[in-house]
């Protein structure tokens, strides 16, 4: 939706609040023009049922909203006398309409001084799940989101089975742009095949102030440019679900590339502005490699792979099993290869850089490959290109799916939104996302451009993880359990400081108990 659109749709809500309890505020001892002032009459409501003024701030927060509504409504027709069960049922089921029926049709009597505490233990329950709904809604969609880890694109910075924190605050909380869906859940409900959320209305990209900007080498979650899947387990052959931006899955890469960046990959190497990209000391990046072995030395591969950390889901097998000279593994980091280099009965050890050219790779058009790639531009906000045959590639989608233009090809000529172009200035910035697993990521590589409303937060806290290889309580990764995920020199686990405070918070309110019962 439009802003226009939005702004007529604000109007119609208030026209139907009003025509629905302007009755309601006369008998409340207020004017019945203060249910038509728009801001106005959701405070003076707050006053008729009791309620805290800040209350207002709720109705308008997306997502929020949704819960407060039904709130507002049972309660204001509480405030006037219908308490029973079966008021409250009408009022929700009713989408609140059923206070125009007791606006025109009831006798009003306004209960300035009605008890505000639940009257039951079922009802006081009630009451505190939604606060805690709404509590934790607030702070999942604009602080803080827990997030896991699903595949290996970022081993060994992060790995399967880690449990993060996703921190929202840092590139500034972005505004929900689907305003009907069902709190603290993502595209689908849970246990079902169905979506969680209703595709209208949408509204329009909004980001609130961030603490920092996107840094190369930051690793951001964010949701998934192309994620067009066909959704929800219909049938083969559909054409599938088109997510708004905010249902897409959230995937979890280093930024690589910030606006305004030339990125080039050399040999399996990001290359910044022509100058090598320098990844942090955490960062350990991994690349395929063939290991020539031999073939008279007995090696024991089994305490060897778990000295070099290395999953058995990497080893990728032997080119010839007749043979069995030459050993692949999926994902080695450079410190990795070098000790195998150092074991007896191998020979040689050479990392593996693709050849030729791979249509799949971005901008699908049969000229790089993921180890040899651009250079390219990546668009800033503001900024101006030409529009050519050779560029048009690089741009489309940006120019039609991500800025919403429409772009057509009359004979030599683009129209954008009909009119004739020969360059585009973008309208927000772009990010270029890579896994440091490079021969094992989907990435910008094969997609493209990561919008800057498609950014959802950084990873900053590891709470948990769990190897799923492991047995009993060696499951547990403990040395990665309370670990920041940025930071200088290698993670250093923070669990068994927060074990001791833990411990001597219990131990301090034991004795200020104790001190409180000797002083009574």
């Amino acid at each position: 939706m439009t802003l226009y659109l939005w702004f007529v749709f604000f109007l119609a809500v208030q026209v139907i609040h009003f025509l629905g309890t302007w009755k309601l505020y006369e008998a409340a001892g207020r004017k019945s023009w203060e249910a038509a002032i728009p801001l106005y009459n959701s405070i003076v409501l707050m006053k008729i049922i009791g309620r805290p003024t800040w209350w207002t701030v709720l109705l308008f927060i997306p997502i929020i909203n949704l819960i407060m509504f039904p709130v507002i409504w049972v309660e204001t027709l509480r405030t006037f006398g219908k308490k029973s069960t079966l008021d409250t049922v009408l009022g929700i089921f009713t989408l609140g309409f059923y206070i125009y029926y007791v606006n025109y049709t009831q006798k009003l009597e306004h209960n300035a001084d009605r008890k505000l505490t639940p009257e039951n233990r079922t009802a006081d329950t009630v009451s505190s799940l939604l606060f805690a709904i709404i509590v934790a809604t607030l702070v999942h969609t604009y602080v803080v989101q827990p997030f896991t880890i699903p595949t290996s694109s970022l081993e060994k910075s992060l790995l399967i089975g880690d449990f993060l924190f996703v921190s929202k605050v840092n590139y500034g909380p972005r505004v929900p742009m689907t305003t009907v869906a069902l709190p603290m859940v993502h595209d689908s409900i849970p246990l079902t095949k169905k979506k969680s959320y209703l595709s209208w209305p949408q509204l329009p990209y909004l980001r609130l102030p961030a603490l920092e900007k996107i840094k190369r080498n930051d690793i951001v979650v964010f949701n998934w440019p192309v994620d067009t899947v066909h959704y929800f387990f219909e049938p083969k052959g559909r054409p599938g679900v088109i997510k708004p931006i905010d249902k897409k899955s959230n995937y979890v890469k280093r930024c690589v590339g910030v606006p305004g960046d030339s990125l080039s990959i050399k040999d399996g190497f990001v290359y910044i502005n022509n100058k090598k990209l320098i990844l942090p000391e955490r960062a350990k990046p991994q690349y395929s490699y063939a290991v020539a072995l031999d073939g008279k030395t007995p090696i024991d591969f089994e305490p060897l792979l778990k000295e070099l950390n290395v999953n058995l889901v990497d080893v990728m097998g032997f080119k010839d099993d007749a043979k069995r000279d030459t050993l692949y593994f999926a994902a080695l980091t450079e410190a990795s290869a070098e000790r195998l280099k150092n074991t007896p009965g191998v020979t040689n050890v050479k990392r593996q850089i693709a050849k030729g050219n791979e249509n799949a790779i971005f901008p699908h058009i049969n000229k790089w490959n993921q180890d040899n790639f651009g250079p390219i531009y990546i668009p800033e906000a503001g900024k101006t290109v030409s529009l050519t045959n050779e560029s048009l590639p690089f741009y489309k989608d940006i120019i039609t799916t991500y800025e919403g233009n429409t772009l057509q090809l009359d004979g030599s000529k683009f129209l954008i939104n009909g009119k004739p172009a020969t360059t585009y200035t973008f309208k927000q910035n772009y990010y270029w996302m890579m896994g440091d697993n490079r021969h094992n990521s989907e990435d910008s590589r094969y997609w493209g451009y990561v919008p800057e409303n498609h950014i959802v937060g950084k990873p900053v806290f590891i709470w948990m993880s769990w190897d799923t290889n492991g047995k009993g309580i060696n499951k547990i990764r403990w040395d990665r359990v309370f670990t920041t995920v940025d930071g200088e020199g290698q993670p250093q686990s923070y669990f068994k400081y927060f074990l001791i405070a833990l411990a001597a918070f219990f131990i301090g309110e034991y004795f200020w108990k104790k001190r409180k019962e000797n002083k009574a």
